[in-house]
Formats: C-alpha cells, sequence, structure tokens
C-alpha cells in the first residue's frame, strides 16, 4: 500500500463525482488523496494567459486553477480529515493517469468526462485506464446502495485473484458484506472429467452445477481466514455472466470483476464482461488487473 488515492478530474460533474468517491475511499484507507488534471495545452497552442480584450479571471490557466480548486473543495467537505494535494500535469489524460497509478493504490476516475459523446455510456479514458492501470482502477457511474453489499464478479481465473482479494478488502474497510456471484452456462463451463472413462459423455445430471460451485469455493479459499469479519454469500447463477452481474449491481455499494476473465482472447486487456459492466452497472465498478 502507498497510503495515496489518486482522483482524475476535467471539470466535468462526472468527474466532480469521483472526486467525492476518492474522498471518501482515501478516508476508508487512511491515505492521502491527490486531485489530478491531464493538461493538454501544448497540443492545444491557446494562449495560456488571459486576452487582452477578454475579463482578468479569463484565460486556460484560470480555468484550469478554477476547476481544481472546486475538486478540491468538493474533496474536503466530504472528507475534512483526508490529506488533499493537488497537481496539474501535461500530457493525455490516459497516459497522465497510467503514469499516476504506478504510484497510487487506487485511482478514482467519472465515468465520462468533457466533450463525451451524446449516448456514448463510459468514456475512452475510463475505458482504457481500466485494462492499462497499474492498480485497481475504480469508475464512478450511477450512485450506489449505501447499504448494499460488495459484488464480486468471480469466475476462479488466475488472472481474478487480485480482484477476489480487493473485494475481500473493500468489505472489510467499508464493514459491508460481501457477495461473491459466479454465473456459468454449458459453453464456459469446463466440463468435468466423466467418473467413468469408458462412456464419452457419462457426467451425471448436476455434475456441471457443482463443478461451478466448486470453482467459486476454490477461488474464496483462504480470503475467508484473512479477512474473518466480512460475511460472506456465494450465489452461482445458471446464466449469462454480463446480465447476472449487472442485476446484481442494482442494489450493490460497488461492483469489483478483474479486467479479464476465463477463456478470454490472448493480448485482450479489458474483458467484454468488464466493458459490459463499465458501460451499464449500476453502481461503481473496480477493475482489478491481475499480475503481470
Amino acid at each position: 500500500m502507498s497510503g495515496l488515492v489518486v482522483a482524475g478530474v476535467d471539470g466535468s460533474a462526472s468527474g466532480l463525482a469521483a472526486v467525492e468517491v476518492a474522498a471518501r475511499e482515501a478516508r476508508l484507507r487512511g491515505a492521502g488523496l491527490r486531485v489530478v488534471h491531464a493538461f493538454i495545452w501544448p497540443a492545444t497552442h491557446v494562449p495560456l494567459g488571459t486576452s487582452p480584450l477578454g475579463p482578468p479571471e479569463g484565460g486556460i490557466r484560470n480555468m484550469v486553477e478554477r476547476l481544481l480548486a472546486e475538486a478540491v473543495e468538493r474533496a474536503r467537505a466530504v472528507a475534512p480529515e483526508v490529506d488533499v494535494s493537488h497537481a496539474v500535469v501535461t500530457g493525455e489524460p490516459l497516459t497522465v493517469l497510467e503514469a499516476q497509478s504506478r504510484s497510487a493504490e487506487l485511482v478514482v476516475i467519472g465515468s465520462r468526462g468533457m466533450g463525451g459523446f451524446v449516448g456514448l455510456l463510459v468514456g475512452s479514458t475510463a475505458a482504457h485506464l481500466a485494462a492499462h492501470g497499474r492498480c485497481p482502477v475504480l469508475v464512478v457511474r450511477e450512485q450506489p446502495a449505501a447499504d448494499g453489499p460488495i459484488v464480486l464478479g468471480a469466475d476462479g481465473s488466475a488472472a481474478g485473484e487480485r480482484a477476489v482479494d480487493f473485494a475481500f478488502a473493500e468489505s472489510a474497510l467499508r464493514k459491508a458484506p460481501l457477495l461473491a456471484l459466479h454465473a456459468w452456462t454449458t459453453w464456459n463451463a469446463p466440463m468435468p472429467a466423466p467418473q467413468d472413462a469408458s462412456a464419452p459423455y457419462a457426467n451425471p445430471p448436476g455434475a456441471l452445477a457443482d463443478e461451478e460451485e466448486r470453482l467459486l469455493h476454490e477461488a474464496l479459499a483462504g480470503h475467508r481466514e484473512k479477512y474473518p469479519d466480512v460475511v460472506v454469500e456465494h450465489q452461482v447463477v445458471h446464466g449469462r455472466t454480463r446480465e447476472a452481474l449487472i442485476e446484481a449491481s442494482r442494489s450493490a455499494q460497488l461492483m469489483v470483476v478483474g479486467a479479464r476473465g476465463r477463456g478470454g482472447f490472448t493480448g485482450l486487456l479489458l474483458g467484454s464482461v468488464s466493458q459490459a459492466l463499465l458501460h451499464h452497472a449500476h453502481c461503481p465498478v473496480a477493475v482489478v488487473r491481475g499480475k503481470e
């Protein structure tokens, strides 16, 4: 743990909502909060200062200072005990925030920023940072259910191990129950070995369901001992993963998923389930990348 939460802001309402969530996360962790704005002025070639014909409070520099001041004020109002700093970093937002994630334990960002296309549910920066961030990335969408559970999308993959640990840690920090949800279909479930090798399809009825139950229990193994105070509910659903997790997000205060799960294509940094949740979940979504 670095003791630092980073919030990316751009002056949008989504960015300000992310700052408030980031302040709460920093308070839970006893961490500092750094509010960061990625400044792309060199690419725009617009004068930094005020125009001779404009008001004294005009100009890009003053605009950036105002949006940062508002973001810092929001953070301090939510969590006055948190040490809040701010920085303007020259560069493209994804590059800047990916670099910031290297020294942070959590990066928080709004689902959409300034200049988002009408109808686009999640911005390109949020989607790309979830795939490239060096620490867990929390994308703030709709207001969460304050007393809802932490929902973990668990698939038993090695890539999802860090997401499991993050979900347990969040539940412990928030003193919230954890719902570990695993969804499967006959198309994505690994076929268990037949009990009778002489029979080509000698798996008894219910064998696939039993295998998926076992897979979920194995994915959570060891975490109960590490977090003994966390109340855990297991839920295995026969159905499509995306739909099951989106439905579960309606009553959740946080959704936690790995960046890629079982059966992901090689080279694909952000899986289809994670992308679907960034677009459609009804609560904030934390995407946790696996080990490099």
